[in-house]
């Protein structure tokens, strides 16, 4: 069933668990995801990339809210890291639940400023939005952060950004990269622990691909509600598609995708069971 972002997380944060973002490109992935929620009884959502998006167009959000809507589990769809005003407000208007609206980039108070008009949008749509302050290292979507870039979000900045922007969640970093992480990880959990004292909405976190799962247990005791997967995902479906036409004897394309949604649906359930979501559909 087709319901809110926001509604996903706020159960989310009242129950102490997490709900899994799962970037998807295709209809493999959206299978893969479906599939591995329905059988874990999770909620989850759909999340959506621009350069997907890009390529995909309207029917891509298409295929995530039919498949949402049809689904026996909670879903949302999302559209993630979006720093164009006109990509977002297409995507609002052709039904998607929610968006980030990554002002990461700029000047505090531009992203502030950002964030406040893609909310008051959001807003009169029904929709909700999510925002990140500081910002990340690492590459996603082709985009490159440098590390000597990176910023950490500064808890009582995060406070006043929330109450001024009016956004429904907020993406934070302590210490998180995008991709693979090339050294031992090191998250900033007394800053976690600040910034949920000072804001009242659930949190985000990305670039969790890699995390030890003792840090991501933590993480959701201390009030982070969404976690979002790409890396593995992505991971796990061209090994699987690569390891088939280096073996298979009779290359068949359907049975390549049979394929690479099972590999992908294996790694969504385990990390559903890793953010306490299995079982929380109800």
């Amino acid at each position: 069933m087709l319901i809110s972002t926001e509604q996903l997380l706020q159960r989310a944060r009242q129950n102490h668990y997490a709900v899994g973002a799962f970037n998807v490109y295709t209809l493999e992935g959206v299978r893969a995801v479906v599939s591995a929620a329905e059988e874990a009884h999770s909620p989850a959502i759909l999340q959506l990339l621009p350069k997907a998006l890009e390529l995909g167009g309207n029917a891509l959000i298409a295929l995530c809210l039919e498949a949402s809507r049809t689904a026996r589990v909670p879903l949302s769809v999302h559209l993630d890291h979006c720093s164009s005003e006109t990509t977002i407000g297409t995507a609002l208007a052709a039904g998607i639940s929610s968006v980030m609206a990554d002002g990461s980039h700029l000047p505090v108070d531009r992203n502030l400023a950002f964030s406040r008009r893609i909310t008051d949008l959001a807003v009169s749509m029904g929709k909700s939005v999510e925002a990140e302050l500081g910002r990340l290292s690492g590459t996603e979507d082709g985009m490159t952060v440098a590390q000597r870039e990176a910023r950490l979000t500064d808890p009582a900045q995060a406070k006043a950004f929330v109450e001024e922007s009016g956004v429904h969640a907020l993406a934070v970093c302590i210490g998180n990269v995008h991709g693979i992480y090339h050294t031992p990880p090191r998250l900033d959990f007394e800053r976690l622990e600040a910034i949920a004292k000072q804001v009242g909405i659930p949190l985000v976190l990305h670039g969790t691909s890699g995390l030890p799962d003792a840090m991501i247990t933590r993480a959701v005791g201390m009030g982070v509600c969404k976690f979002n997967v790409n890396t593995e995902l992505r991971s796990a479906c061209m090994t699987a598609g690569e390891a088939y036409f280096a073996t298979a004897e009779n290359r068949e394309l359907i049975e390549r995708m049979h394929v690479e949604i099972s590999a992908m649906k294996k790694s969504v359930i385990a990390k559903i069971t890793l953010f306490g979501s299995q079982g929380k559909a109800s």
